[in-house]
């Protein structure tokens, strides 16, 4: 088994590589993936261009040190991150059931990392080596920077750098900062000293001049101080405008530093076009491959950072709301090395990120002042200030379809609707629709109600509408039969029963059966989240409804597929429980009908739905631009708030 190719992966791997030593341990809570979708291996790969020997230590036993300490102490430190997912997140469902199965993982096997990853990890790492510098990273470990509301536990926790007792803890995209921390190691440093390095936290007694947050104690007992401490933690991420924030944690004080600058498009180049291998560890092979790996095999990533402002979505507090791309030059690099590829059949699954249509900041402003603190790009309304402009991106897209080998070019990340409408004229959505669909564009009006929109940060439905309508006459136009797939969210803040009453009427009045609906699911760091905790808009401080109670939530997400046989009884329930008895009957704006009783022996039995293939259509499904689509093949990978 060859695996010169990928970073050594234990002491025999050093050794035949001639190393006696090494300089990084980089540990991670998922199988060992060189792509550069895989956050480890990013900073793997960034690292050995540094000219620095890392080893990866990939989904360690975490019962004992013993696995850490196997290839030996590193030289210079350890780097650990939870895996491209929150640990928590993607051992657990919305409901806080375990999940049987973890797509970063070989086979697809659970329980080959253990809950709160990075703290577990941290602490065995110490374990192994007392006197290590250790770092902390990842996805995890930025959501989780500040205190948090945990919702597996359901109570505030302290920063993850508190729990871990690891030495710093870098946030958001970690290049830049990796590289100026393995810098003061390597010139010898001590580790406690590095503390000026701009997207990283750490931890003193003598805090330095900055902005202070209400402190751990005081949000863990006050949830209007938790609300605030929220809102300035996002306003601030900005790494123009943004400050340094201090919140005390009993007698030692937590200090983040400002974000560092988002790469620009050289540097995003760089980076994509380290010599990634592009595929699992050979390892796993006999164990079932790792299948996170597929959705992305033939991906190419574009974009970094997102201004649409969802207010669940984690990527914000992550990636950041500043737009960065990577110039087309690169992008057709990469499209060029696929083709070479020996699995290759000329598809490119993906041109995308965390919204595939934004190539660029939202305004002119930005790069200079930051983007707005309390002002969103897109929502309620697009900003007088919006740089609404598809014109790169379609000539990345004219590019890439111009490659030899290449016969298809798809784009499957989301896109904002609501920003491709602001590109009057524009001919990006009629070629869109003409050669990078895959029979589904993925879009996202998550609901249909205005004030839950509002707390979403999503725009009005009639923008959603408004889109649909072109994208079904264009569809008519070219004579294809593709759809629109939504995302709808059931329970989020602010959201009533009578709201996804409402949602369900819509669904109804539109003949709109979704098959994929998820339940809002708190996950750290986020407004919503904060939302779900206090019970509080942390923009606005007004108190808004939370729907908590299983049984709520459960009828809420059943509402939105009624016509299923399985929620039924849930749905009768639902509607009697809101006073809408109007909605149980034969009539077209009914969803539901009424059952055979004793006392009611007129009503007609109910029959289970016939499959969509075996009715009539009166007209192509596509018209009302909705679809029944096919199961995803990896539910789980990306952390929701989900690309847009």
């Amino acid at each position: 088994m060859d695996t010169s190719a990928f970073l050594p992966i234990s002491k025999e791997d050093m050794q035949s590589r001639g190393w006696w030593w090494y300089d990084f341990l980089l540990v991670t809570g998922d199988a060992y993936v060189d792509h550069p979708t895989f956050g480890a291996a990013v900073i793997g790969r960034v690292l050995e261009a540094e000219g620095y020997r890392v080893a990866v230590l990939a989904q360690p036993d975490w019962h004992s040190a013993d696995a850490f300490a196997a290839m030996g102490r590193p030289k210079l430190g350890v780097l650990i991150g939870a895996g491209n997912l929150d640990s928590m997140v993607a051992h657990y469902t919305a409901a806080k059931r375990r999940r049987s199965e973890d797509f970063y993982s070989p086979g697809k096997r659970a329980g080959l990392r253990p809950d709160r990853a990075v703290i577990v990890y941290a602490n065995r790492a110490r374990e192994a080596f007392p006197d290590c510098p250790i770092v902390i990273g990842g996805l995890e470990a930025s959501l989780r920077r500040f205190a948090h509301y945990d919702y597996w536990d359901d109570a505030v926790r302290r920063s993850v750098l508190v729990d871990s007792g690891a030495d710093l803890l870098v946030y958001g995209m970690g290049e830049t900062a990796t590289k100026e921390i393995a810098a003061a190691l390597r010139k010898k440093r001590p580790v406690r000293e590095i503390t000026e390095v701009r997207g990283t936290a750490y931890l003193t007694k003598t805090p330095p001049e900055g902005l202070a947050l209400p402190s751990f104690e005081t949000v863990r007992d006050d949830k209007r101080a938790y609300a605030r401490a929220a809102m300035t933690e996002a306003a601030e991420h900005d790494a123009v405008r943004g400050r340094t924030l201090l919140q005390s944690h009993g007698d030692r004080t937590l200090v983040v530093n400002p974000p560092a600058a988002p790469l620009d498009g050289a540097a995003l180049d760089a980076v994509a076009e380290l010599p990634y291998t592009r595929t699992y560890h050979p390892v796993y092979e006999s164990m079932g491959g790792v299948p996170a790996i597929d959705e992305v095999r033939f991906s190419i990533t574009h974009n970094r950072g997102c201004f649409g402002g969802c207010n669940f979505c984690s990527l914000a507090f992550h990636q950041g709301r500043m737009v960065t791309a990577r110039t087309i030059e690169s992008v057709v690099r990469e499209a060029e090395a696929l083709t070479k590829l020996p699995d290759f059949k000329g598809y490119i699954s993906d041109v995308g990120g965390p919204t595939a249509n934004f190539r660029h900041p939202s305004c002119a402003q930005q790069r200079k002042n930051g983007l707005c603190a309390h002002r969103a790009c897109l929502t309620p309304e697009p900003c007088p200030n919006l740089d609404a402009d598809h014109s790169d991106y379609l000539h990345l897209l004219r590019r890439l379809r111009a490659v030899d080998g290449v016969k298809k070019v798809f784009v499957r990340s989301g896109i904002r609707y609501d920003y491709l409408l602001e590109d009057r004229g524009s001919p990006f959505l009629a070629e869109l629709v003409q050669y990078h669909i895959s029979g589904q564009l993925r879009v996202a009006p998550e609901h249909c109600v205005d004030g839950v929109l509002d707390c979403m940060g999503k725009p009005r439905i009639g923008v959603y509408e408004q889109f649909l309508d072109k994208y079904t006459r264009l569809n008519e136009r070219c004579g294809k039969a593709q759809f629109a797939v939504p995302y709808l969210m059931s329970s989020h803040p602010g959201c009533t029963l009578q709201d996804a009453i409402a949602l369900a009427c819509w669904l109804n009045k539109k003949h709109a059966q979704p098959e994929q609906v998820q339940d809002f699911y708190p996950t750290p760091g986020t407004l919503s989240t904060c939302m779900y905790y206090t019970g509080l808009d942390p923009r606005t401080m007004a108190s808004i409804y939370v729907a908590r109670d299983p049984e709520e939530k459960r009828a809420q997400r059943a509402l939105l597929q009624w016509r299923r046989p399985e929620n039924r009884a849930v749905v009768l329930a639902a509607l009697r429980k809101a006073g809408r008895e109007d909605l149980i009957g034969y009539g077209p704006d009914c969803l539901v009908r009424p059952e055979r009783t004793a006392a009611r022996p007129d009503a007609k039995p109910v029959k289970s739905p016939k499959p969509a293939a075996a009715q009539p259509a009166k007209k192509p499904a596509y018209k009302a631009g909705w679809a029944k689509p096919k199961p995803k093949k990896n539910a789980r990978t990306t952390q929701r708030g989900k690309k847009k």
